[in-house]
């Protein structure tokens, strides 16, 4: 099951967990510099090591190549976090593998030479970091890294030097959103060596509230004290988030029932309706959900929804390309089925 179909945790506030690691082979340029024999070799290196090992998860991943599959299919998968939008850029040399469950992805020639990322719905950093460590593994057991005694492991950005970790939280925050209280959060969180992005990472807006929070340093720390600062550091913005939630019900509370059902209300009978103002409504209700306010809407609904309105998969589930007018009709004939 994938990680949007899944429970997320403390009140539906940490949505998912995710560890990447960055990883090079040795002796072989970085993908920029890549020619097209030497992307096919670490492709070639990196999907054996999983496929032709002895390990359990061997038969558990499906390589796919980024030169065979459409556009839409590619975006698809951004939308559900299993790639980036930088493998899509290159694509001629690029190919990801998936797992069974679609919680692990290991994309081969984007920035590096291997991204291994593993998302886990909740928080679950540690567990998603234990699996991650065993892939890493079962990979060095036949492919030599690039990895210098003093720095670590070699990267092709200068950040990302040393343990080569990202670990990262997505948290669903409206209630900050709604008091103002995230620009306070925000300064917080670049004040202890962490970083807060929109939905999907660097560059991006905090589409339905979500926001992801990842370590920005990898070098001179241990991977248990990087995930230990970022748990901590979730925690407290748990309680944050919390705590304006019942502010908000304590002195706001028919503006706030009116905001929540008034945002139903359009997700149910609207006849057109954009990604941005779908996701922002989507956020609402969900929180009107996970406080007890809204009882007839299930947070299992809502999840697969904020996936599916999205464009890429919006046109995949309907097989066919739409133009922009069109997606907005079909993504509201979507959310009204699956809200009725």
């Amino acid at each position: 099951m994938a990680w949007f179909f899944s429970k997320s945790s403390d009140e539906g506030i940490v949505l998912t967990s995710r560890i990447r690691l960055a990883r090079n082979i040795d002796g072989i340029p970085f993908p920029h510099l890549l020619d097209k024999e030497n992307a096919k070799k670490v492709v070639d290196d990196v999907t054996s090591a999983i496929l032709e090992s002895n390990s359990v998860i061997s038969n558990d991943f499906e390589v796919i190549n980024l030169s065979d599959i459409s556009l839409n299919e590619k975006m698809s998968m951004v939308e559900k976090h299993l790639i980036s939008k930088d493998l899509i850029n290159r694509s001629d040399i690029s190919a990801v593998m998936i797992n069974r469950d679609k919680n692990v992805s290991i994309m081969i020639n984007e920035e590096d030479h291997i991204r291994l990322q593993v998302i886990y719905p909740g928080f679950k950093l540690k567990e998603a970091y234990e699996l991650a460590s065993k892939i890493d593994d079962l990979i060095e057991q036949r492919v030599n890294y690039a990895y210098d005694t003093k720095l670590g492991y070699l990267t092709s950005c200068p950040t990302n030097v040393g343990t080569g970790l990202r670990a990262s939280v997505m948290l669903h925050l409206p209630a900050l959103t709604i008091t103002k209280n995230i620009n306070n959060i925000i300064n917080t969180i670049n004040q202890v060596g962490l970083t807060i992005r929109g939905l999907y990472g660097e560059g991006s807006n905090a589409l339905g509230n979500v926001y992801q929070i990842s370590n920005q340093i990898t070098l001179g720390l241990s991977e248990d004290e990087i995930i230990n600062n970022l748990i901590a550091v979730t925690k407290k913005i748990v309680e944050k988030e919390k705590k304006a939630r019942e502010m908000l019900l304590e002195k706001q509370s028919v503006e706030l029932e009116d905001e929540l059902y008034r945002s139903l209300g359009i997700l149910k009978f609207a006849r057109s309706i954009s990604t941005q103002e779908s996701l922002e409504l989507i956020s609402k209700v969900r929180m009107g959900v996970e406080m007890g306010i809204i009882k007839d809407v299930k947070v299992d609904s809502l999840n697969e929804l904020f996936v599916s309105v999205q464009p890429a998969t919006l046109q995949l589930l309907e097989n066919r390309d739409l133009n922009p007018r069109d997606r907005d009709i079909v993504r509201a004939k979507l959310i009204r089925e699956k809200l009725s």
